[in-house]
Formats: structure tokens, sequence, C-alpha cells
């Protein structure tokens, strides 16, 4: 018979297996960020700067105050120790992980399943395609915008240029990678072998060695998981994950469990940190991996998230940019968040309890916020009057 973890208890696991519930660094380091995207497998990018790129949040939440030109240089830098590619979403990855998804740049190639129109742009734009990357071969790294090839944005693909199309496209299967991201966050693109050239030496693992690898990973950094979580993490077929979910049971990389309140069977890191408790304040990006699976994070904390961003202004519920507050092991509150760098605020455009918030939520939810605005070089923290906490979190300022 499986072993049955309460509810409770598969929070803590889960967690724990993300990096909460341990001290932070006084000075955090290089050394540390390493150590984190190795616990997460994966940090997703997002474009979206109101508050900070999303890439450098989930490392605030773990770590504490750190600088961010570390996590640009070992994502971009010379002495690179991460990867960009489509692991997630638009994710770094530590370099090891880059082969393992060769699979997916093989199949835009082909144009299998969502990359159908990746596959039908490069064989409609044979010549253009070549022309790009011949581009880029001869002149060394490249953004699109100095392309100058095809014509400009005209609507679809988000108003890309085909010159932008074209690199994307090139960049998906695997032909083109990223050398550098500009301070507008532009994209610049480079040959692998040259932006790479450890990575690219490395042997292609087959379909299911790389299935296997990146299931284990998404166990790991879980703690304990469904299989629609497992394959959510690094977004991956039904078929491809069952098959390679049932290899790793069978190895006892995977254990089977039962979760009480959970409707699905769970499979638990066995290896895993099993907490007491769990003591953490943390303001969570709405791309943080521990809540990025919205079914799953209703699951854990009994709290429905979503992203407000594309909803028009007037239907949104808690804001545009929205961060949940972790409080030890609930989500206990949101805020809504504006870094105004002009002014030098940290802008609380709203604030809303959830049902597990306490007397002590709004003071340790201040300090948090005065944190961030500090790490971000913001001189005071804001509060508007929107929501049913933003009273109780003026009072600390």
């Amino acid at each position: 018979m499986s072993e049955t973890l309460s509810a409770p208890a598969a929070r803590r696991i889960a967690l724990a297996a993300q990096g909460f519930g341990r001290p932070r660094p006084a000075a955090p380091g290089r050394r540390h960020l390493l150590s984190t995207i190795e616990t997460l497998g994966v940090v997703q990018i997002d474009s979206v700067n109101v508050l900070s790129r999303s890439h450098y949040l989930p490392f605030f939440a773990r770590l504490g105050p750190y600088d961010r030109a570390l996590l640009d240089e070992l994502a971009w830098g010379k002495k690179r120790a991460l990867a960009e590619y489509w692991a997630h979403e638009a994710s770094l990855t530590p370099l090891w992980i880059h082969p393992h998804l060769r699979w997916r740049m093989r199949d835009a190639l082909d144009g299998v399943g969502v990359w159908k129109n990746v596959s039908g742009f490069m064989r409609g734009h044979a010549d253009f395609i070549e022309q790009a990357l011949t581009a880029v071969a001869e002149r060394g790294p490249l953004a699109a915008s100095e392309l100058n090839l095809g014509r400009k944005g005209e609507g679809g693909w988000w108003g890309w240029s085909e010159g932008k199309r074209a690199m994307e496209c090139l960049f998906w299967t695997g032909r083109l990678t990223t050398a550098t991201r500009r301070a507008s966050f532009e994209r610049v693109y480079d040959l692998p072998e040259r932006a790479l050239p450890s990575i690219s030496r490395t042997p292609t693992p087959d379909r299911g060695e790389a299935h296997r690898s990146l299931l284990a990973t998404a166990g790991r950094a879980m703690g304990v998981a469904t299989e629609r979580d497992l394959r959510d993490y690094f977004r991956l077929g039904p078929a491809d994950t069952r098959k390679a979910l049932a290899e790793l049971v069978e190895d006892g990389i995977l254990t089977p469990v039962q979760v009480e309140g959970w409707n699905q069977p769970a499979y638990l890191w066995p290896e895993t940190r099993r907490p007491r408790a769990i003591k953490a304040d943390a303001l969570l990006s709405p791309f943080d991996n521990l809540i990025w699976f919205r079914e799953r994070t209703e699951r854990l904390f009994g709290v429905r998230v979503r992203l407000e961003i594309y909803t028009p202004a007037h239907k949104r519920t808690h804001g545009y940019y929205v961060l949940p507050f972790l409080q030890d092991e609930a989500i206990t509150a949101r805020v809504d968040l504006k870094a105004d760098r002009q002014a030098g605020k940290l802008r609380v455009l709203a604030a809303h309890a959830e049902p597990g918030a306490d007397d002590q939520t709004a003071g340790r939810l201040a300090s948090a916020l005065a944190l961030m605005a500090s790490w971000l070089g913001l001189a005071e923290v804001q509060i508007h009057l929107k929501g049913d906490l933003a009273t109780h979190l003026e009072a600390f300022f």
C-alpha cells in the first residue's frame, strides 16, 4: 500500500522542495543563485517590467536582496551558467538541461502540435530563413532589429516583422540561441556553437531519456506532485509523460503516494525534505514556480490565483501585476505592485487579505515590501487605499 500524506505535510514538502523554509544568506552571491536555479530546474522569463522583470523575483523570494547583475552575468555574460529556451514558457535553465530540450527543437522544425506555424513559416520562407542565419554567422551576434530583412510588423505573431519571426523560428528550432539581452530586454541571437560552446558539444539524449530527466527534475523541484503537475513543469505531452513516469516509478526515482484531499494520485521524490514547519515571508512573482500552475496552487493553498494582466481594468479583482504573499505555510495576502522609478516609490496599488491572514499579516507584509523597495533602489513604499488590507498596511508606513 502506498503512503498517505496529510494535506499540510504535502504543502510543507512542496515548499521545502521549492527552496523555502531555510535561513536566507546574509550576502547572496553567485553560488546561492546557482544553487537556487538547480533547486528549481527552470525559471520563467516574462517581459513585463511594471515592477521587475519576472525572472529576478523567484531568487529574491528565496534569497532576499541580491545583486541582479550577478544573475545577468550567469544568464547572458561571458562565463554563463544558464541557457535560455522554451522550457516551461520562455525560461532560463541550468546549462545541462538545454540538451534535454532538443526534442522540442526537433518538434518545432517538424511542425508538431503547437509548432505548426513555425515549420509552416520556415517552409514558406526558406531562402529568407537562410539569409537570416547567414547574416548571424557572418556578422556575429545580431538583434532582429539589426537584420533589415523582410517586411515590418503588420499584425499577427504579436506584430513581429518577418525578420523577427525568422530569428525566433531559428531560435525555437535550435539553430540560433540567445547571445545576450540588451537593457531594453531585446534578445540578441548567435550561433549555439559560439554562444554555448560547452553544451553544443554535448550529445543529444534520446527523447525517452530526455523526458525521464525532465520529469525527474520536476519531481525533485516539487517534492510531491500529481501527473498533471509534473507534466506542466516542463510542458510535456501526456503520452511522453505517462511512459517516462511509469519508468521512474519502476526505478524507484519517484514513489506513488496518496495525499488527503487530492483527487488524483501523487508521486513523491523519496529524498525530499519533510520539515515539521516552514517559516517564510515571500512576495511571489505571478510567474513563480510555486504558483504558476493554478490548479496545483489551489490544491496546495486553497487560494485561486489568476493572472489579470490581460483582463480589462474594470474587470480585475486584485489588480494588474499582483504578487501573492507567502506567510509561513499559507498565502495570506495579495498586493498589486508598481515600481515608480521616476518618483523613487514602490506603489502598492491594492492590498487584499486572504482567509488565512492573521494579526501578523500586515506587519510581516510591510517588512517584505520595505525590503523589496530597498532591493529595487526605491526610497519609499506608498500605500494606495484600495483593498481590505490597505488601511492596516498603511499604518506601518
